[in-house]
C-alpha cells in the first residue's frame, strides 16, 4: 500500500467516539501488511523522512496557526485515546515525527511489591503492543539516532477478550537530540530523557520546533507522566499512585546482534527470530532532577528499583504500525496524581 500524503492530522469525531479495542484487533492490525525483509534482516524495509517542511506546514496561514498541521497533530497525540486511526480511506496518517518503527507484541508484568496504582501495582499483567521507534529519519546503527520505546496496556491476560477495553500508554526514549549507542542491549529508555540538541545537527530546527508546539499545546515537552498506567484498572475511590520516574534496559541475557550499519527493526526482530523474545526490565524511582535549559536538559536519579520486566515474543515492521497504529499522550498535571490538575482538558488547553 502507497502512504498517504499525509492524512487527517487533527482530531475527528472518530477519535471523540473511542470506547475502547480489542487486543487481537489491535494487533491483527499491526502484524498485517508487513514490509518485505522484515524477517530477514535483508535491509528492504522502508525509511521514511522526517522533514522540516512538513513540520511548518500550514504554520503562516490565516487565521494564524488554525491549519498548522503539526499543531493538530500534537493536540490529537493528546486528547485523542484512540488505538488505530485509519481515516476515512483506511490508509491511516503519516507520522511528521517518529514515522520508523518496528511493533512488538508481548506481556508487562509487576512481579515486586511496589507503593504504587494500577498496572504498576505488584502482581499487576497485561497484555501489550509496543512500538519501537527512532526519532528521525535515520534508522542504522553507526549512526547518530534517538531510539524510542511506546506501549499501549490492555487491561487483560486473555489476547482473544471479547470487550472492547480502554488502554493506557506510556513513552521512554533515549536522549532526545540523540546518541550514538549501536546495541539497543547498550539504549537507557526513559520516561524522561536527556535533551542535547546539537547531536541532532541539521535536525535541530525540527526538535527545537516539536518542543516549542508541545509546550504550546500542552505544558511539558520532555517527560511522558506515567499515571495513564497508575490509573489503568484503578477503582474510582483509590487515590492514583505513579511513579515519577520509569527505564526499560534490555535484559543482560539478551544477546548482541552483530552486524555493521544493522537497521534497530532488524536488530530486534533477530533477537526476537533467535532468542524467541526480547525482555526489559522496569525500574522506577520518584528521585530525580533535571538541571539546564530545555535544550540542553541533563536529568539525574537515584534510588532505581527493578519492579518487573517487559517481555515481547513477536515483531513486525509493518505498513499499519507506522500509519495506523496511534499512541495517546497523558496531558501534563502539575501533581500527576491529582487529575484535576491536567493542562488538557475537553481538548483545550486550561489556562
Amino acid at each position: 500500500m502507497q502512504p498517504p500524503a499525509y492524512g487527517i492530522e487533527g482530531i475527528v469525531d472518530a477519535d471523540r467516539a473511542y470506547q475502547g479495542s480489542r487486543f487481537a484487533e489491535v494487533r491483527d492490525a499491526v502484524f498485517s501488511q508487513p514490509y518485505p525483509g522484515t524477517r530477514a534482516a535483508s535491509g528492504r524495509m522502508p525509511t521514511y523522512p522526517v522533514m522540516l517542511g512538513r513540520m511548518v506546514h500550514g504554520l503562516l496561514q490565516f487565521p494564524f496557526g488554525r491549519f498548522y498541521a503539526f499543531r493538530q497533530a500534537t493536540a490529537r497525540a493528546v486528547d485523542s485515546h484512540a488505538d488505530l486511526r485509519w481515516g476515512p480511506d483506511g490508509r491511516g496518517f503519516r507520522r511528521l515525527v517518529h514515522p520508523n518503527a518496528i511493533c512488538l507484541s508481548g506481556v508487562w508484568e509487576i512481579t515486586e511489591p511496589t507503593a504504587y496504582s494500577g498496572y504498576f501495582a505488584s502482581g499487576s499483567k497485561a497484555l501489550v503492543i509496543g512500538r519501537y521507534s527512532t526519532c528521525c529519519t535515520e534508522t542504522r546503527r553507526g549512526h547518530t539516532r534517538s531510539l524510542a520505546l511506546a506501549g499501549k496496556l490492555f487491561p487483560t491476560t486473555d489476547p482473544e477478550h471479547a470487550a472492547p477495553l480502554r488502554t493506557a500508554s506510556f513513552f521512554t526514549q533515549q536522549d532526545i537530540g540523540g546518541d550514538d549507542t549501536d546495541y539497543i542491549n547498550d539504549v537507557e529508555l526513559r520516561n524522561a530523557p536527556d535533551t542535547s540538541s546539537w547531536r541532532r545537527g541539521s535536525g535541530m530546527p525540527i526538535l527545537l520546533i516539536t518542543g516549542l508546539v508541545f509546550s504550546f499545546v500542552d505544558r511539558e515537552p520532555t517527560i511522558r507522566q506515567l499515571y495513564d498506567v497508575a490509573e489503568l484498572g484503578k477503582p474510582d475511590a483509590e487515590p492514583t499512585r505513579a511513579p515519577a520516574y520509569m527505564r526499560l534496559l534490555v535484559a543482560p541475557e539478551q544477546p548482541r546482534i552483530e552486524g555493521p550499519g544493522l537497521d534497530f527493526r532488524d536488530e530486534i526482530m533477530r533477537q526476537i527470530v533467535d532468542s524467541g523474545r526480547l525482555v526489559f526490565t522496569i525500574e522506577v524511582t520518584d528521585d530525580g532532577e533535571t538541571h539546564g535549559p530545555a535544550s540542553a536538559q541533563r536529568r539525574r536519579f537515584s534510588n532505581w528499583r527493578r519492579i518487573g520486566t517487559l517481555t515481547f515474543d513477536d515483531a513486525a515492521a509493518s505498513y499499519n504500525g507506522d500509519f495506523v497504529l496511534h499512541f495517546h499522550h497523558p496531558t501534563w498535571r502539575r501533581d500527576r496524581n491529582d487529575p484535576a490538575t491536567a493542562t488538557r482538558v475537553g481538548e483545550r488547553k486550561r489556562a
